[in-house]
């Protein structure tokens, strides 16, 4: 298999991501990388032709990391998918509920399973993913230590599942994009395209509500705005937003052109088709108008 064909994943095989990769491309061979900035280097530099990030999820919100990194990548959304996540409470051979002391997994998944937990009077302990934490527990074989992951990470790495679904919310879901070298922007009119970009608004008075207005003059639903703070100041401030319709459609280049008029930055990160299961779900932080 040529490189082109493989697509980047932050964590060990068995991981949510790795699922994800899958459903979406089951013909190319998914690359696990051990931090999120190694799987978006690889997109950069081609090793990979693309790659599955998570960006948010249902339970435990926006995956951090993803929106400080992102904007300066240098890639592209050219995709997103949902995935619905079913956590495992997952032990060596021979353990039971009974023996668990600890638990271990990605901080999300601890987040997300956290009533579970503590019902069963276990205690959570951080790890770097999903998929990781069960290898190291296997690779530990204490009957008190358990996994939060996969049932593929069960079985890539031979752990009992001692417990199924154990999310604390039937509605867990993850959503991922599908990032590239290579922007693709479906074609102006097209339906159900979201685009997704990220901008700082310049000091002036009412610059956030001015910017914003465009939209909304123009008939173009935002779907997700978010802000986060920059290298840790109070004082500068950076949005990331989706939208209903492509950057080639008449409403949105005229909401864009009032949107940089009251900007400092603003950069597009990707125009894309929906996901079937969008309108079918409901993530934190949808519907800002």
């Amino acid at each position: 298999m040529s490189e082109l064909e493989k697509i980047a994943f932050q964590g060990e095989p068995g991981a949510n991501s790795h699922i994800a990769c899958q459903e979406v491309f089951p013909d190319m061979e998914a690359m696990p990388c051990h931090t999120f900035e190694d799987a978006l280097g690889a997109i950069a530099d081609g090793t990979a032709r693309y790659g599955m990030i998570p960006i948010e999820n249902s339970v435990a919100g926006r995956v951090a990391d993803i929106h400080h990194l992102l904007p300066d990548s240098g890639l592209f959304i050219i995709g997103e998918h949902f995935l619905r996540v079913r956590h495992c409470l997952l032990g060596i051979k021979g353990a039971r509920i009974a023996d668990l002391r600890e638990a271990h997994s990605h901080t999300q998944a601890l987040g997300q399973c956290r009533g579970t937990l503590r019902s069963l009077g276990i205690e959570a302990i951080a790890a770097a993913d999903t998929a990781g934490a069960a290898r190291a527990v296997a690779e530990r074989g204490e009957k008190s230590h358990a996994a939060i992951a996969s049932q593929l990470a069960a079985e890539i790495y031979g752990l009992d599942i001692l417990k199924s679904d154990i999310e604390d919310e039937d509605h867990n879901t993850t959503r991922f994009v599908v990032l590239s070298r290579e922007r693709r922007d479906p074609a102006p009119g097209s339906s159900g395209v979201i685009t997704s970009f990220i901008f700082r608004v310049r000091n002036v008075p009412a610059a956030l509500y001015k910017a914003m207005g465009g939209f909304a003059t123009n008939g173009v639903n935002i779907t997700k705005l978010e802000s986060y703070q920059l290298g840790g100041s109070f004082n500068a401030t950076q949005f990331y937003a989706d939208i209903e319709g492509g950057p080639g459609d008449h409403s949105v280049q005229l909401a864009f052109e009032e949107l940089e008029f009251f900007t400092s930055k603003f950069r597009i990160l990707g125009a894309y088709r929906a996901s079937p299961l969008r309108a079918s779900l409901s993530l934190a932080g949808d519907g800002a108008h």
